[in-house]
């Protein structure tokens, strides 16, 4: 899907926001959730004493590579509440939402205020061509106006970026790394000595396990295993909320409400999926409220879905493997172009 949303022409844009932000507010559900919070982190960090526990008992063992998809799979959850503490949904506080981030921060390797910032840019203007920071990629064309400006390698990798998509995924925990770091040394980040100090403690004390419990060729796929799935996990969690959705142009613009629910989909599914994919399976209700704690967004859903349906907003709901397949598809018809071959201009005939 490429073509972008039309504004709708009822009269009442303005204030169609601020009505359903007066039925979540009636309903309670921006309240916090101390307590979901304090057990969902509590059992992270069991799940992550238990990870460490089988990496030492294990030793230096090939079985310790099963150890690595576990951690994947700890770490990324880190990450959700780390997302989470960002949208300052734990804590009433800026300061006690941005303690919980660092704290998560030290886990996961990532940067929190670079994140923080660029996830900020992104809810700001979800899916606009020049303002998304998410559909920046240097490998990647989500328009037919960005595949138009790839060159070289960048180019060859758009035309088939479909099928690298899901390759090009376990590099992403790397280079959410890579730019951590480049954020700390350009002081893009306002606690500069506090975010490098995290990086710093994160990369000796992940490298130093590694290496000292195992063998140096079982510690570097160990790290390969750990970080690729971790990417892996990351870019699949969050790809199927607006990868393939309306893309806004240069200058288009559109009321908050229609602006975040036109390029946003739902994962449809139960609780598990709610765990698999740290709420943002609601990305909808996440991108109207993003201060809503987490637990709370199934709930404010129906509430959504009615409002919109009463508007004739569209609303965008799939399962899972479904939203995999509608993005592939969309990357493979803005990369088209690319694979089409050159006609030569004809040979003028001679006089």
């Amino acid at each position: 899907m490429t073509a972008s949303p039309k504004p709708s022409s009822n009269g009442r844009r303005g204030s169609d926001f601020s009505e359903l932000s007066r039925w979540i507010k009636q309903a309670g559900l921006l309240q916090r959730r101390y307590g979901y919070y304090a057990a969902r982190i509590t059992v992270n960090a069991l799940l992550l004493a238990a990870g460490a526990v089988a990496l030492v008992l294990g030793g230096d063992s090939w079985w310790q590579l099963l150890t690595a998809v576990f951690l994947a799979v700890v770490f990324t959850q880190f990450a959700f509440i780390g997302h989470d503490a960002g949208h300052r949904q734990i804590l009433r506080s800026r300061r006690g939402n941005d303690f919980v981030g660092h704290c998560h921060s030290a886990i996961t390797g990532i940067s929190y205020q670079w994140w923080v910032g660029k996830h900020n840019q992104h809810h700001a203007n979800p899916n606009h061509e020049d303002d998304d920071p998410d559909i920046a990629i240097a490998a990647l064309a989500f328009s037919h106006d960005q595949s138009h400006t790839k060159r070289g390698l960048y180019r060859w990798v758009s035309k088939y970026q479909a099928f690298l998509f899901f390759p090009l995924l376990l590099l992403e925990a790397v280079l959410l790394h890579i730019h951590s770091v480049q954020a700390v040394l350009r002081r893009e980040v306002k606690a500069t000595r506090l975010e490098a100090g995290l990086l710093t403690g994160h990369l000796i004390g992940y490298l130093a396990v590694a290496f000292l419990v195992l063998s140096p060729l079982k510690a570097v796929l160990f790290i390969a295993v750990h970080q690729g799935l971790m990417g892996v996990y990351l870019g699949c969690s969050f790809a199927p909320n607006h990868k393939g959705m309306p893309i806004l142009a240069k200058g288009e613009k559109l009321d908050y409400l229609r602006k975040q629910v036109l390029t946003s989909r739902n994962i449809s599914g139960g609780r598990w999926v709610d765990f698999l994919l740290g709420g943002l399976n609601h990305q909808i209700e996440h991108h109207l409220f993003p201060s809503m704690p987490r637990p709370n967004l199934r709930r404010a859903k129906p509430l959504v879905r009615n409002f919109c349906a009463q508007r004739g907003i569209s609303y965008s709901q799939c399962g899972l493997l479904h939203s995999y397949a509608e993005v592939l598809r969309h990357l493979h018809a803005v990369g088209a172009p690319l694979r089409r071959p050159a006609h030569p201009t004809p040979a003028k005939p001679r006089a």
